[in-house]
């Protein structure tokens, strides 16, 4: 739960206050858990709305795009483990919004729809944002020479 923090508000010391918030969140609504969906996916999605609810009180924007959404290329990549610490390093330095989207699609398992109701943007929004992060990351892995794509 730590990780998913750090992963949406990018800050070690927030990560540990959404933490600690959610915490205190779960345990005075415990009463209204259910057993619907696990305990874990409960408590999951209490994490996302706290680091979201951060996120806002840093006046974080997510744009409203409507723009149309070229099909996505799947990119073969063969990723290291040193790589793949870079990769994680180039993802907290994307702009929030991009970080947020990249990390609820691709890390969180969340599709556009979803993304786009815990927002508040359009499904396209989230596509856009998505896509751009996705460019973003390419870029600044390209310049730092980790990957090469084909």
């Amino acid at each position: 739960m730590y990780n998913v923090c750090l992963r949406m508000v990018g800050n070690a010391v927030e990560a540990e206050d959404v933490m600690q918030e959610a915490f205190l969140k779960a345990f005075t609504k415990i009463d209204s858990y259910e057993g619907k969906v696990s305990f874990g996916a409960w408590l999951k999605k209490i994490v996302i709305n706290r680091s979201l609810d951060q996120l806002k009180k840093r006046k974080v924007k997510f744009e409203e795009l409507n723009e149309k959404i070229p099909d996505e290329e799947p990119v073969g990549l063969e990723i290291s483990e040193i790589q793949m610490e870079q990769l994680k390093k180039a993802i907290q330095r994307l702009p929030d919004g991009y970080r947020v989207v990249l990390n609820l699609y691709l890390l969180e398992g969340y599709d556009h729809e979803e993304i786009s109701q815990i927002l508040g943007i359009t499904n396209v929004s989230s596509r856009s944002q998505y896509l751009r992060a996705k460019l973003k990351l390419r870029e600044m892995l390209h310049k730092e020479e980790l990957f090469e794509y084909n």
